[in-house]
């Protein structure tokens, strides 16, 4: 006898229940225990009325059914009605588009953009910068159902149609951020040689930036003279992007090295300083235009070119195309602004009690007497209006009124960084200027070593 069977003879189990029990689901193994728990103790126990036994089975069964029957079942899932298949159609901003010449050359109906422009964020739409991409995304009737606007690749931003109207969201991610080096040595231009040691377009200005209050790379550098600078490369998706900023840098000019390195305040504003805490911006920029060349110098004793006598040049000529931006060179108050038969359209600006810059021959200005201006703000355009053979600007710079040469002229500090700051200024930026020491000094080492005979051509 098997012990399945020598276990129902002893405890004299109606055969049904033992059908029963066998057929009752895996998953219910608790309530299956219970229930043979309570059988058994009907068969051991029976009751006082010697009621049919069987009568309790049969209860027992159907609600076990029951149970069977009403058991948590996964729900079924739910229908989501399928979206509109988008057809994407890309095109990139050029020189005088706009969204409507976009739409056009994207042989889109120009009927959404009015509703694109009206929608919370649509102003973005009105100022599309040459490069800037979009990507629209059109349903089958050729209507926008989801416009990108992708700044740059870590910028774009996303207008969704929904509910009769565009809902717009900014999504931002961010570059994965490494240190580069470089190192350089003056051949001819500032910027060849900067491109010669690797640099893109953006650093090497931002480097000419950086020391232009110091060093004057139009005529101060000479052949010999060496840069360093570590600076920002980003990467998104293992792609490089443009470079960064520059966080530490030195130049060595005529045999007098100058460094920086870039600092961000406690409240968030970032600006360039020497290790001991000095601002690399002086209160004046040495010149207040970009491009140029001088055509005269400062000379108390230059003749004059149009009225042919001896007549002190009390300033600078810095001839550049008609047009190009004319900046004011320090922060002040426009105390004159006029035209004059001899200076041509001009401004006067006072910076304090001790300095005033003057700008002579503009072709247009750009602010009015009283008004406050900031060191590199837009004040004019070069002209050649009053006595000029062409179009330049003459640049003057007086202290206590009295003519110096803007070229040589000494020019005051700005204040240094805040006496609160200077404990987290040297935490901060030592590590960073000690790096670059070593990275400049390895690279200066491997330009002076001689050439080794076995790898030489």
């Amino acid at each position: 006898m098997s012990l399945d069977s020598r276990f129902k003879s002893s405890l004299r189990m109606p055969e049904s229940v033992w059908s029963l029990l066998r057929a009752f689901p895996q998953r219910h193994a608790i309530a299956s225990a219970l229930v043979a728990s309570f059988l058994l103790g009907l068969i051991a126990f029976p009751t006082d009325q010697g009621g049919d036994s069987r009568q309790v089975i049969e209860t027992i069964e159907l609600e076990l059914k029951s149970a069977e029957v009403s058991a948590p079942v996964s729900p079924a899932p739910v229908a989501i009605a399928p979206q509109p298949t988008l057809r994407w159609r890309a095109v990139k901003v050029e020189d005088g588009d706009n969204l409507s010449t976009l739409f056009v050359r994207a042989n889109l109906p120009a009927s959404e953009i009015y509703n694109l422009t009206a929608s919370p964020g649509g102003d973005l739409l009105g100022n599309l910068y040459p490069g800037d991409q979009f990507r629209i995304g059109v349903d089958g009737t050729d209507k926008v159902i989801q416009l990108e606007y992708i700044k740059s690749p870590l910028t774009r931003y996303i207008f969704a149609y929904h509910d009769g109207a565009y809902r717009t969201e900014k999504r931002t991610r961010k570059a994965d951020v490494l240190l580069g080096f470089r190192h350089g040595v003056i051949r001819d231009s500032l910027y060849n040689s900067g491109k010669r040691a690797q640099l893109p377009d953006k650093i090497i200005m931002e480097l000419a930036n950086i020391f232009g209050w110091d060093i004057d790379f139009v005529f101060d550098i000479r052949e010999g003279d060496q840069f360093s600078l570590l600076f920002e490369e980003r990467y998104l998706d293992g792609q490089q992007l443009d470079a960064g900023d520059i966080i530490a840098a030195s130049f060595t000019n005529r045999g007098k090295t100058y460094r920086a390195v870039r600092y961000q305040n406690s409240d968030g504003s970032t600006q360039y300083y020497s290790p001991d805490g000095l601002s690399m911006r002086k209160t004046f920029l040495r010149t207040p235009l970009d491009i140029f060349r001088i055509s005269s110098g400062f000379n108390l004793k230059r003749k004059h070119p149009i009225h042919k006598k001896i007549k002190a040049h009390r300033g600078v000529d810095y001839a550049a195309p008609r047009g190009t931006p004319v900046y004011a060179a320090g922060k002040g108050k426009v105390v004159e602004a006029g035209f004059h038969h001899a200076n041509g359209n001009y401004i006067f600006i006072q910076h304090g009690q001790t300095y005033m810059t003057k700008y002579l021959h503009l072709h247009s200005k750009k602010v009015k007497v009283g008004q406050t201006v900031s060191q590199k703000m837009m004040i004019g355009t070069v002209g050649s209006t009053g006595y000029s053979t062409g179009p330049h600007l003459h640049y003057e710079f007086l202290v206590n009124g009295v003519h110096k040469n803007p070229r040589t002229v000494k020019l005051p500090q700005a204040d240094p960084i805040e006496v609160d700051e200077n404990k987290s200024f040297k935490r901060t930026t030592k590590p960073l200027l000690v790096r670059l020491a070593i990275y400049e000094q390895a690279s200066r080492q491997a330009l002076d070593a001689p050439l080794d005979p076995a790898n030489a051509n």
